[in-house]
């Protein structure tokens, strides 16, 4: 590690941990990072494509949107003010963002919350209580998403919701009907020792079973987080759609920055949140949403979100693995 923004290499490595610790499709972590004194860009790490649960990598560029955030906020926590360009192009050839210091910056205290909240985000799979999300905590979640240059759409009546369970509930099966989405889903969830990334079993969830009144994916093949309580998922969580402007690589990092500060403002608000990602990831079934939210917004994740008890943390790589080595000649 080599110091950078003005940042010794230790201080270098505590941001690249926070960003490190963002979510992503079945925690599979598709980002990387070059360190040069100027600047830090963030790569997408092609070898974690998922191709056939993300076509076209659209969720990978989400989940890298979303470490940027991190990202962002650590610099911030070491008093560093982020210039972030993205797409940057010849600059950085391959980035999806360089990140380059814009001088000095004192935290508030929204900024110290939303850091304090990075590393103890979490996914949460479990079912959460029925107790709901009230009109302070929905204001706040939509105005993350706002903030970021994004939209937070709130699926709020009765028609809304039930359209949106026939969403996931035909994604989903057209996603088990898949094997190549099997095998994905496989290689990153069950009993894998000393894995760095994935879902453990855990993390997993409970197994879902028909009574359900929204489906979800099963994350632990194994069944070792069977629903031993009894306990159903929720019937009425807020469900919220992460949508951005326009289409493109774009639009996609800005709404991963935007989903990652609504995860985190969540997290602030004692929230638990998960994702039900299959609507988006089904292009039949995402145009399909896209009209319902008016053609005019383009949906990007799907987020469940309430209150639930605390899930463990799931693994993450080494920084160490995460490095792009630096550029000799034209850096």
């Amino acid at each position: 590690m080599i110091a950078a923004l003005g940042l010794a290499p230790d201080d270098v490595e505590t941001v690249l941990r926070s960003a490190s610790l963002a979510p992503s499709v079945h925690n599979s972590q598709p980002w990387r990072f070059r360190v040069l004194p100027d600047r830090i860009e963030l790569h997408p790490d092609l070898d974690r494509r998922l191709p056939a649960t993300d076509p076209g990598d659209r969720e990978l560029r989400l989940s890298c949107g979303a470490a940027l955030f991190n990202l962002r906020m650590a610099l911030q926590g070491f008093g560093v003010r982020p210039l972030v360009s993205l797409l940057p192009g010849h600059v950085a050839p391959g980035a999806l963002a360089a990140v380059r210091r814009g001088g000095v910056i004192t935290q508030d205290d929204e900024m110290r919350a939303l850091l304090r909240a990075v590393p103890t985000r979490r996914t949460n799979r479990r079912p959460f209580f029925e107790s709901g999300v009230d009109a302070r905590q929905r204001h706040a979640l939509v105005r993350a998403a706002e903030l970021e240059r994004s939209w937070l759409h709130i699926v709020g009546t009765r028609e809304e919701v039930a359209r949106m369970k026939d969403f996931v509930r035909r994604a989903h099966r057209i996603q088990l009907e898949d094997p190549a989405v099997a095998s994905e889903l496989e290689s990153l969830t069950g009993y894998r020792p000393d894995a760095v990334d994935g879902v453990p079993p855990a993390a997993a969830g409970f197994r879902p079973e028909a009574q359900d009144e929204w489906m979800f994916r099963d994350f632990d093949p194994g069944h070792d987080h069977d629903r031993r309580s009894g306990k159903d998922y929720e019937s009425n969580p807020l469900v919220a759609v992460v949508c951005s402007f326009y289409d493109g690589q774009l639009g996609e990092i800005q709404a991963g920055q935007a989903m990652q500060r609504v995860l985190l403002t969540a997290t602030t608000h004692g929230l638990s949140a998960s994702f039900m990602s299959q609507p988006v990831e089904v292009p039949t079934v995402r145009e399909e949403l896209r009209r319902a939210l008016g053609g005019m917004l383009v949906p990007q994740t799907v987020l469940r979100i309430g209150f639930s008890t605390p899930v463990p943390a799931t693994p993450r790589r080494p920084v160490a693995e995460l490095l792009v080595e630096p550029m000799s000649s034209s850096g």
